[in-house]
């Protein structure tokens, strides 16, 4: 039987309207009607995370959901490790939880911090190393038979900007290779950055890093198919063309892929927001690849 580390569950919704006036002083005196647009906003409720409300959650066969840690104020990602050792990053207080089960009951009976840094987010374990990557930044550092983590060596330093999309994610494929997540800058305006929108790859040590696969508005969550080794992501669709548009896209990510952001979406619909410098629609999105599957749209699935 599997358990999942819950710490915050979220039901019910509120609701408000939000307002946006799209106008300039330079519009203005060229005579240039401004555009306002309504948008919906629903914020979750917190609630306690009891018992009943987790068998509330729709489970697989074989799979049951219990709570292993709470009051963590907002985990972000986590991450496995050797001996039962469980790694959250908390992007709001720069830090790395280790969490533990001693006594073997389903629940963390010890907890401490073992990281600060800057807007930790992205973890991942690879070769008795811990890596960890913030907006601009990937560290690494031993991993200790305690679950601890040795000083941080600095091997990467000038990823983009964060912007409107600052979280990074980081992972290690059957290669060996390191594959950093970085978000676009912004919803819907190509980068000045090549490296903005994409998924990076480099070596265990940071050197050599390119551009592995790009026209990735933000994806976050990826791992590799367990049989067949082929990475796979989830990337956050682009907002304001409706509440049921764009919808989130599961992607294989291929190397040297572009996948359309930001001319063109899902199923091959065309962003009429930016048009494409040297090729039509038609074009692009005959060149671009197309999800796998989508997935409730502005849903932001974050961990796969």
């Amino acid at each position: 039987m599997k358990s999942f580390a819950s710490a915050i569950l979220k039901a019910g919704f509120c609701y408000s309207i939000l307002i946006l006036l799209a106008v300039s002083e330079s519009y203005a005196q060229q005579g240039v009607v401004s555009e306002e647009i309504t948008s919906h906003i629903f914020k979750p409720v917190k609630v306690e995370a009891t018992q009943e409300r987790l068998n509330q959650l729709e489970m697989p066969e074989g799979f049951t959901v219990t709570k292993f840690a709470e009051n963590l104020g907002k985990p972000r990602m986590i991450i496995t490790g050797p001996g039962g050792a469980v790694y959250v990053s908390r992007r709001d207080k720069g830090d790395v939880l280790l969490l533990k089960d001693t006594n073997k009951d389903g629940e963390a009976d010890e907890m401490k911090t073992i990281i600060k840094k800057e807007n930790a987010h992205g973890m991942a374990i690879h070769d008795g190393k811990f890596y960890l990557v913030t907006v601009q930044e990937v560290y690494s550092g031993k991993l200790n038979e305690d679950g601890t983590v040795g000083k941080l060596q600095l091997l990467i330093d000038d990823l983009p900007v964060g912007g409107q999309h600052p979280n990074r994610t980081i992972g290690f494929g059957p290669d060996s290779m390191m594959y950093i997540t970085v978000g676009s800058t912004s919803n819907s305006y190509p980068e000045l950055n090549k490296r903005s929108a994409t998924i990076l790859q480099a070596k265990p040590d940071g050197s050599d890093v390119k551009v592995f696969a790009k026209g990735l508005r933000n994806t976050i969550g990826f791992d590799l198919h367990p049989q067949t080794k082929e990475l796979y992501g989830m990337d956050h669709g682009i907002d304001w063309l409706g509440d049921n548009e764009q919808k989130e896209e599961l992607n294989h990510i291929k190397e040297g892929a572009d996948y359309g952001w930001p001319f063109i979406y899902g199923d091959g619909n065309f962003n009429k927001a930016d048009e494409p410098d040297s090729l039509t629609y038609e074009e692009y999105a005959a060149k671009a690849e197309a999800p796998v599957l989508m997935h409730t749209a502005h849903s932001s699935p974050l961990g796969m």
